[in-house]
């Protein structure tokens, strides 16, 4: 603990804190965070700038478009979307898909897309939505520490220039037959 900070800050104030941020590192770590947060994001300008009014003094000056009802539309579905992307990550294509359609479809219907606060982030979360990937799972190490993958027979054999066996080759004892196998003799009869 910092010998400098105030004396009401604990030590097991901080590491609840830290506990919180690992555990909030995590979760964000095995879904598409920054995809869902940008296309959360960018359903606010969408739904607002249509219904939203500028007052200068006396003067109102009113955004109000025919395509009121559509831009609101579109942005609670980017903020479902956005949600989707954290709480569902097996939607992720069909989010990403559809968050860049409805970004599109903003440009003409919402005021170039919130003026192009919304139709920005939308389209930069719907294509990473579309580029993330589950990670794999680190594989643990064997006990003796080599790796589990090293065939020292292939690889002895590549080191002096000669190739071994295919892996998709039977093994030599497999082609032999029952007649071959009993010194000529065919056990069938």
């Amino acid at each position: 603990m910092n010998p400098q900070a105030p004396v009401y800050v604990r030590a097991e104030d901080d590491a609840w804190l830290t506990m919180v941020w690992y555990r909030f590192y995590a979760w964000r770590g095995r879904r598409p965070f920054w995809a869902g947060l940008f296309t959360l994001i960018s359903g606010f300008p969408i739904a607002y700038f249509p219904y939203a009014d500028l007052r200068l003094g006396n003067l109102s000056l009113a955004m109000a478009t025919t395509g009121g009802a559509g831009a609101l539309i579109i942005g609670i579905l980017l903020i479902t979307l956005g949600l989707a992307l954290w709480f569902q990550q097996a939607i992720r294509v069909f989010a990403g898909v559809a968050s860049i359609l409805l970004a599109l479809v903003s440009l003409p219907v919402s005021n170039l897309g919130g003026f192009g606060l919304g139709f920005v982030p939308a389209l930069l979360g719907g294509a990473l939505a579309l580029a993330w990937v589950p990670g794999q799972p680190a594989e643990e190490a064997p006990a003796d520490g080599l790796p589990a993958a090293v065939d020292l027979g292939k690889t002895e054999a590549m080191a002096h220039g000669v190739p071994g066996q295919r892996e998709t080759e039977t093994p030599a004892y497999a082609s032999e037959t029952t007649a071959h196998a009993d010194g000529g003799r065919n056990s069938a009869g």
